[in-house]
């Protein structure tokens, strides 16, 4: 397995990676290629993060997760992407034994933030590689979109309390939009069948894990303070997570 932290991947390079091994990690120069989106542009989009509101349903007592949540369908065809009506966020237990089978409604994404061009332009030039992996049925990508921040207030802080796991999709991307004051999240990915798997950590602002989904497990490890013994020390990750899903959104029977 080959992670590509400092190459800058073309779109054909990814659309390889992916097609051989399940994953691939764009550098933040190359997903400034991708979408045409030069990095100041991008990164206007990283004060949503400063406003995200607490995850009111970690089961595991934390209060670690602050995030938002949204909604889009992209048509490859038009080519269109629509935002839908706000909807719940739910997943089986099968792929989150932790919180799956439940509907959970999180605070939606900023229309601030979700209309600006660059943000448009990140959620279909991804839709567009990987169709060019495997293409959605009726050419339509159902997509949900999550700001995450994770922060040490109480400690320690979980990404992924759920473990690894598969999120029930075909592809995710997580958009990692930076770090402050904490150690620890490093990201893993490991073939879903076999012994093969990778470990390394996002440093650099904009770079970005593609995952095609029912191929990988992945996980990133919890992160703590980098100065634990400076009194009203608190640090965070933030990242976007994208899932895209052939034939409509994950919703329960």
């Amino acid at each position: 397995m080959h992670v590509d932290l400092q190459l800058p991947l073309d779109r054909d390079a990814a659309r390889e990676r992916l097609h051989a091994q399940g994953f691939c990690v764009l550098n933040p120069a190359a997903l400034e290629a991708l979408t045409g989106q030069p990095l100041a542009r991008l990164e206007a989009i990283t004060p949503f993060w400063n406003d995200l509101r607490p995850d009111l349903y970690l089961k595991d007592g934390g209060h670690y997760r602050q995030r938002r949540h949204g909604c889009f369908i992209q048509t490859l065809s038009a080519p269109r992407l629509e935002a839908t009506p706000r909807r719940a966020h739910w997943q089986p237990t099968t792929y989150n034994a932790l919180h799956g089978g439940m509907e959970r409604w999180f605070e939606p994404l900023d229309p601030a933030m979700t209309t600006q061009p660059a943000f448009g332009a990140l959620l279909t030039e991804l839709g567009n590689l990987f169709a060019g992996v495997r293409a959605p049925a009726a050419g339509r990508w159902y997509i949900e979109a999550h700001g995450f921040r994770i922060d040490t207030e109480g400690g320690v802080g979980r990404p992924t309390p759920e473990g690894a796991h598969r999120d029930g999709v075909d592809f995710v991307a997580v958009v990692f939009i930076g770090r402050k004051g904490v150690i620890g999240g490093e990201t893993r990915v490991f073939d879903a069948v076999g012994p093969e798997g990778v470990r390394f950590t996002l440093e650099a602002p904009w770079s970005v894990l593609l995952l095609d989904d029912p191929r990988v497990v992945h996980e990133s490890t919890p992160i703590q303070p980098e100065d634990p013994l400076h009194a009203g020390h608190k640090g965070h990750r933030d990242t976007l997570v994208l899932t895209y899903r052939s034939g409509g959104f994950q919703a329960p029977r």
